[in-house]
């Protein structure tokens, strides 16, 4: 059976302030008829004001903290949300907001030895889905967020008094067991509290809501692509994507469902390009989200898929099937030619396009193009990755390209595994993908083709669990114009390895591709 709280707290602070023992009479510090000297009895009967003091306070600290931990707590309403309201000890203060999944925002509100702590819990579907259904109700959604924040502190300030004073109480009781000592113990622990109060009223900054500390999962949004909206200048446009942002995250964190939903733009092609997936069922999870949550028109995976590449991993490619999208594929160093054959012999396989030896193909709107990576060292054992290799099977695949737009039909998007490959494509065509080494690198190479390379959409794959820190799920959405096919805008998103619950959606820009910005040097055509 556990131990009550209160008893165990108030033996060890009475182990503390107990009195040392009086020396019995007779004793070697006494006088031979017993009595004990002036000076001892003196210091015996020093009441020590200063360590009964420290004592008290100690009781009434430890104790208010506790009566915290039980019941000073409040659930309200917030809003479409479901909060829960707690004050804590902090030598800072401030008001720390709890988002889960997406992180934690912080608030430098006020200064005073409380710091107050909003979980929102969930996010009311039957509220959100009005906020979503009349969007017009959000330009009064702030009056109805203060009302009831406002409501929940008040309730919250009344339940952490009884908290305070209870908890001093009862722990004062259970140390000194005098009643007198407790009632005291009570009224330093109210007096303390109102202290507080007093405190964070009179340094209440209303304005620290313009400058929070945003820590955690979701540093952008996605939005829809093009310039940039003003909130003062489109305010419904921002209303209404803020409430899809606010319905979405009723759901439950997953890496299935956790990313903002997006508006597609019809004058965008969506691919999504994912890479190094390494055998980690979770993935394909984690592709299909994507793929649904921003109408993916094509998926590119650029390769490793496998880890060993035998023939009994193939089953795993199964699901590729069912994705919702069609799915382009290059070969990785951990992808066998027996996985090639599964992929391209298979006839579930319908929405799969196979590319090797400078392949092209017209899938989603786009021509890609791609050649799979001349080498095979699953187990890291065969020679090193030759430079060469990788060299000779890009140029193979620059001249591929460059057939393929001297026929009339050039290639918008050019494929490899490794990105020394896919380097040799400079200069002939405007976008290259590749993967490989397990992180983000974007480059303008010096001929005008943008390369792109993804880090790893398995997490590292199942050997993540041998790394010290799990890799990050890495994946992005690349908006190409659907009548120039040229980059517009991408999406990163990362998602937390293996036992983390993060995600980050952050938009970027090419630089050529901005109002005023110079074009690529080359004209692709």
């Amino acid at each position: 059976m556990a131990r009550d709280p209160f008893r165990a707290a108030a033996a060890r602070v009475r182990h503390l302030i107990r009195p040392r023992p009086r020396p019995r009479s007779g004793s070697r510090t006494g006088s031979r008829t017993g009595r004990r000297p002036a000076n001892s009895r003196l210091l015996a009967g020093s009441p020590r004001p200063l360590a009964r003091a420290l004592g008290l306070v100690a009781v009434v600290l430890f104790g208010a903290w506790l009566g915290l931990l039980a019941v000073g707590s409040v659930r309200t309403p917030v809003g479409p949300m479901d909060t829960t309201m707690t004050l804590r000890p902090s030598l800072s203060g401030g008001t720390k907001i709890n988002v889960s999944p997406l992180g934690a925002l912080e608030l430098d509100s006020h200064h005073a030895p409380v710091r107050l702590d909003v979980d929102v819990d969930r996010l009311d579907p039957v509220r959100s889905e009005a906020l979503v259904q009349h969007p017009e109700r959000l330009a009064g959604l702030e009056d109805e967020v203060s009302g009831d924040v406002s409501a929940g502190a008040r309730e919250l300030a009344v339940r952490s008094c009884v908290a305070v004073v209870s908890g001093a109480t009862a722990l004062g009781l259970a140390v000194y067991r005098r009643p007198r000592r407790a009632l005291a113990a009570g009224g330093l622990a109210l007096t303390l509290l109102a202290a507080s109060g007093v405190s964070a009223y009179a340094t209440w900054n209303p304005e620290s809501v313009l400058e929070p500390r945003f820590s955690g999962l979701l540093s952008n949004a996605p939005s829809v692509v093009g310039d940039a909206r003003s909130i003062v200048t489109d305010f419904d446009v921002y209303q209404q994507e803020l409430a899809r942002l606010v319905t979405n995250v009723t759901k439950l964190y997953d890496a299935t469902s956790t990313l903002p939903v997006y508006s597609p733009d019809p004058a965008t092609l969506r691919v999504l390009h994912v890479s190094d997936i390494h055998l980690n069922p979770a993935a394909w999870h984690i592709i299909g989200s994507l793929v649904e949550q921003y109408d993916i028109d094509v998926i590119i995976d650029s390769g490793d898929t496998m880890d060993h590449g035998a023939a009994v991993e193939n089953s795993f490619l199964d699901p590729v099937s069912d994705l919702g999208a069609p799915y382009v594929w290059v070969r990785g160093n951990h992808d066998s030619a027996v996985t090639q054959k599964y992929l391209e012999g298979n006839k579930r396989f319908r929405n799969v396009h196979v590319l090797d030896e400078g392949r092209a193909v017209n899938v989603g709107g786009l021509r890609v193009a791609g050649i799979g990576d001349p080498q095979f060292t699953p187990d890291r054992t065969g020679p090193e990755q030759a430079e060469g290799a990788q060299q000779a099977a890009g140029l193979r695949l620059a001249a591929a390209l460059r057939d393929q737009r001297r026929a009339g039909t050039p290639v918008d998007i050019a494929v490899a595994h490794e990105p020394e490959a896919v380097r040799q494509t400079d200069g002939t065509v405007p976008l290259a993908l590749a993967g490989h080494v397990h992180h983000r690198q974007n480059e303008l190479m010096k001929g005008g083709t943008r390369l792109m390379v993804e880090g790893s959409t398995g997490g590292g794959g199942l050997r993540a669990v041998q790394n010290e820190n799990p890799e990050q799920v890495l994946a992005s959405v690349l908006y190409l114009d659907r009548s120039t096919r040229r980059l517009q805008a991408w999406d990163e998103i990362t998602l937390g390895g293996l036992g983390l619950t993060t995600a980050e959606v952050s938009r970027h820009l090419p630089k050529e591709s901005r109002p005023g910005a110079t074009p690529s040097p080359i004209r692709f055509g």
